[in-house]
Order: structure tokens, then C-alpha cells, then sequence
């Protein structure tokens, strides 16, 4: 049954319902304002300024605040701006001094944010926020020296003053190792269409005919051809099942359209725009790569191009079961403590395990002690690095090398160690997993090489924000979790069980 309410009270008819009485300080977004150092990310934010002159920026907080924010709701720029404009919570995030209605600044601004903001401030603020480093040391009295082999002090330790004394006076035994580290790499797919070199060749051979017409949009305009190589494009596109010599026979027609159209360009080279000329450089290396693959009949060639508008994207060969080859960042990812950290980003392909001792290193330097653990995959142990980890006591997942032992018991318990090793190392999966699903890993939709920089770097800050965040929450109900039980048991403590005169159980309470 339902019955309709006929006087029902509208909203927009009364302001009253719009009186602010201000923000909750148990919200994400306030309590995550607490864990940002702005003041010190507005000096670093401010020396990327070197003008005097011009439209006065927005300031660093709202800059970063706008990138979190989308990478965390995994809105355009558009929508970004405007729930920012809709949402008090956001625009407290954003360090406005007052609720409005305005939209604080336009979606084309969230673009130059990425190209102020440099990575590598974003991964000082990352280290700042998972505890690993002090990015702001400059300013402090720090010893620039790298650490020695003595043991580490009472401040890294956490010890007493006593134990630390005695610890310093035997100099000659090597500090504990402590810790687990964890290391993986992945690749960040860039948005692009998958390319082919069929597709690559037209690609290349209609934007050189745009340029023909912009430098020849005067006079008479040499034939290009341009209908005919359609066709004979679409000719090899729309079939189904193209044959291994239509494959050759359609790439040696593009070819021969696309150095056509290189020749007549190269005569009025001076007289294009700059990002005509820029253009035509990657489109010239471009052409001569496929024509080496044509002729030596090969698939591979250095530095390949995939993409004219993203040249640096490079086809990263992962052979995973989804896609053998993904195109974008290669980044490899330490994890410690549930963190995440980029240790290295390349657009170009890297084996992983030579990053392994850059790694270990940068712990060290965080910590003061090499990790007593290093959780890895196969493509990590490397004869060089077993031998580096087994000089600093480190142990390193997975099968020893040589014979395993005679002792069956000893040989089981190595092997219950690899296994539950092994399912401490997928952390580091679920990581690249919850950054790929929830924080924009998955698709980059930058179209600049530093701006897609960013946008990683941005995504990983933002995961390890919120991380960051659900442990206070778990230790607050941890705290007060405990003082509920201490005043239950002071409770029981506090009564006393006695017989009474007459023989009866009396309940008597000890003030």
C-alpha cells in the first residue's frame, strides 16, 4: 500500500535547509588534509615558477587536491570539476577558505596542474606519507653522508639509551637485518589504439597529406595519390583473413605513398610549423623502420614507434594471458609495510632484476639496515643479485640453488617456506591490482609523456593515502577497543565475592 503525500515540503522552497553548520571532522577528505605537509609542498610547488609576470597560479594545494581527487573517484576533468563545485568536503580539501557555488577554476586547468607539478616532488611526498623517507631533509641539519655499516642508533632501533651504548661499543658485529621487501614490476597501459604496421603506414601517410595541403594550400599541389592508397588500405583492413603476400604486397604499396609524400615535403621542410616539423621527424624514423622490417622480414627493431602522437610509448612484452604485449610505462614497484613505492619508471622495456640491488640500497637508506627478507619472482634471482643478497644476510624467495638436501624433514620445511613465501609476495599483485582497478592504473589517458608521468606517480600517492588513512581508523578502534576491555576488567576486579551471615553469596563491591 502506498499513500501519497500531498503537502509535501520542497526543499528549493525553503533556504533554511541550505544553512551550513559545518563539516564533520570524522570525513575522509578532512582528516586526509591532515596528513598532507602543504606548507612544505607549497615551497617546493612554488620554485617551478621562474617568472615574476603573468596570471598569478593557483596555489599548490588546490592543484594537488584536484589530481588526488580525480584519481580517486576516477572522474574526467570535467566531472572532477564539478563535484569539486558541488562538494563542501572537496573544496575544504582544496584549501578554500569558504563554500561557493563557483567552480574554482576549469577543467583545462586540471592539464596544466599535471605540467607544474613534477614527479619527482610527487615521489618525495609518497615517501614522506609511507614513513620511508624525510623528503624535506634539505632544510634540516642531516648528515648528506650515506650510511656505514655501524650498527643503527637508538632512533632507528627504538631502544633504550643503554642498549643503543652497548650496541655501539661492539662496532665490529654487522647490524640485524630487519624487515620484509617486496618487488615486483608491471606495466601502466597508455590509451592507445593497438597498432599494427599496416595501420601505422596509413596513420602516418594521412597526416603527411595534411601537411601537403597546409604547405602547398597556394599554388598547384602535387599528386599524393591519396584515393587510390585508401583503397588499397581498406583492401587488406576489411578482410577477414588476409593472406601472408597481400600483407607484403599491402605494405610495400604504403610504403612507396609514404615516401612519396616525404619527398615532396622534404623540399619545403623550413616553410612547416613547428609541430608539422616535429611530426615529420617521428613520422621519417617511423618509415625507415618498417622499410628495414619489410626488407629483412623481420617483426623486431630497436626503439620501435607505435604510436605517431606518443612516440615514446614502447610495446612492453609481459606474455601475460590477457595481452602478450602491453604498450606503456614499465614501472618497478617496491612494497613494504603494505606501501607501495616506484623504485624505477621507464617507457622503455627493462629486465627488473637490475633494479633489485637499487632497491635494497634505497631501503637501507630509509632505514638504516638492509631488510632481513627480499620476496620476489624468478625474473629477480639472478646469479649477481643471490650473490648480493647473500653477502648482506638477506634472505631471497624461492628454491636454493644446487641439489636439495638429503635430510626429507629439512626438504619439507624448505619447501613450506617457499610456499607460504610465495603468498606473502601476491601483497604485491593485490597492490597492482586494487591500482589498476580503482585508482586509474589500468588506462592512462594523458596524451604528454611528463603529464602520464604524473598521472602514475599521482595514482600510487593517492592509493597510499587511503591506505595510510584506514590505518589510523583500525588503530583509533584498536584504542578504544583496548580501553573497553581495561574498564571491564577493572569492573570485575573491582567486586568481591563473599558469603554472607547466613550462608548466602553476596555480591560486594570494593570502592
Amino acid at each position: 500500500m502506498y499513500r501519497p503525500e500531498s503537502e509535501q515540503v520542497s526543499v528549493f522552497e525553503n533556504e533554511s535547509f541550505f544553512q551550513f553548520h559545518g563539516l564533520n571532522p570524522d570525513n575522509d577528505w578532512v582528516r586526509l588534509a591532515k596528513l598532507i605537509p602543504w606548507a612544505e609542498l607549497e615551497r617546493r610547488y612554488a620554485q617551478t615558477f621562474d617568472s615574476n609576470i603573468g596570471n598569478v597560479g593557483k596555489p599548490a594545494r588546490m592543484a594537488l587536491g584536484a589530481l588526488v581527487i580525480k584519481e580517486r573517484y576516477g572522474f574526467s576533468d570535467e566531472d572532477t570539476v564539478q563535484e569539486i563545485r558541488m562538494n563542501p568536503y572537496l573544496q575544504f580539501f582544496l584549501g578554500l577558505p569558504a563554500f561557493q557555488h563557483e567552480a574554482p577554476f576549469d577543467a583545462s586547468t586540471m592539464t596544466l596542474f599535471r605540467k607544474r607539478i613534477p614527479a619527482d616532488l610527487l615521489a618525495d611526498l609518497n615517501d614522506f606519507i609511507i614513513g620511508r623517507r624525510n623528503p624535506y631533509a634539505e632544510d634540516e641539519d642531516v648528515d648528506d653522508n650515506p650510511p656505514s655499516n655501524d650498527p643503527p642508533s637508538d632512533t632507528l632501533t627504538g631502544q633504550s639509551g643503554e642498549n643503543a651504548d652497548a650496541q655501539k661499543l661492539n662496532e665490529s658485529e654487522p647490524p640485524t637485518n630487519r624487515g620484509t621487501l617486496i618487488l615486483d614490476a608491471t606495466c601502466v597501459p597508455q590509451d592507445i589504439h593497438y597498432p599494427t604496421d599496416i595501420s601505422l603506414l596509413n596513420e602516418a601517410r594521412e597526416c603527411l597529406e595534411g601537411m601537403i595541403d597546409r604547405a602547398f594550400s597556394k599554388g598547384q599541389k602535387p599528386r599524393t595519390y591519396r584515393r587510390i592508397a585508401r583503397r588499397d588500405y581498406l583492401r587488406y583492413a576489411k578482410n577477414r583473413r588476409p593472406s601472408q603476400k597481400l600483407l607484403r604486397k599491402s605494405l610495400r604499396k604504403q610504403l612507396s605513398y609514404v615516401a612519396r609524400n616525404l619527398g615532396y615535403l622534404s623540399e619545403v621542410k623550413a616553410g612547416l610549423s613547428e609541430k608539422d616539423q616535429k611530426q615529420l621527424q617521428v613520422i621519417e624514423v617511423l618509415y625507415a623502420q618498417q622499410k628495414q622490417m619489410y626488407e629483412q622480414g623481420s617483426k623486431r627493431v630497436d626503439d620501435r614507434i607505435v604510436s605517431l602522437h606518443q612516440p615514446w610509448v614502447r610495446p612492453i612484452v609481459r606474455g601475460k594471458a590477457k595481452a602478450a604485449v602491453e604498450f606503456g610505462a614499465k614501472i618497478a614497484v617496491s612494497l613494504v609495510d603494505g606501501y607501495s613505492r616506484i623504485e624505477h619508471l621507464s617507457w622503455d622495456n627493462f629486465h627488473e632484476g637490475t633494479t633489485l640491488q637499487e632497491s635494497v640500497e634505497s631501503y637501507r637508506a630509509d632505514t638504516g639496515v638492509y631488510p632481513e627478507r627480499v620476496l620476489t619472482d624468478r625474473a629477480y634471482r639472478t646469479r649477481e643479485n643471490l650473490q648480493y643478497c647473500k653477502e648482506r644476510g638477506i634472505r631471497m624467495s624461492g628454491p636454493k640453488l644446487g641439489r636439495p638436501p638429503k635430510d626429507k624433514a629439512l626438504y619439507r620445511q624448505q619447501l613450506l617456506e617457499e610456499r607460504l613465501e610465495s603468498g606473502e609476495r601476491s601483497a604485491i599483485e593485490s597492490s597492482f591490482g586494487v591500482g589498476k582497478r580503482r585508482y586509474g592504473m589500468n588506462l592512462v589517458m594523458e596524451r604528454l609523456q611528463e603529464t602520464s608521468e604524473v598521472a602514475i606517480h599521482v595514482s600510487i600517492l593517492t592509493m597510499n593515502l587511503w591506505k595510510r588513512l584506514r590505518a589510523l581508523l583500525f588503530a583509533l578502534f584498536q584504542g578504544v577497543f583496548r580501553a573497553s576491555v581495561w574498564c571491564r576488567k577493572l569492573v570485575i576486579m573491582s567486586m568481591v565475592v563473599v558469603w554472607g551471615a547466613e550462608g548466602d553469596l553476596k555480591m560486594v563491591i570494593v570502592q
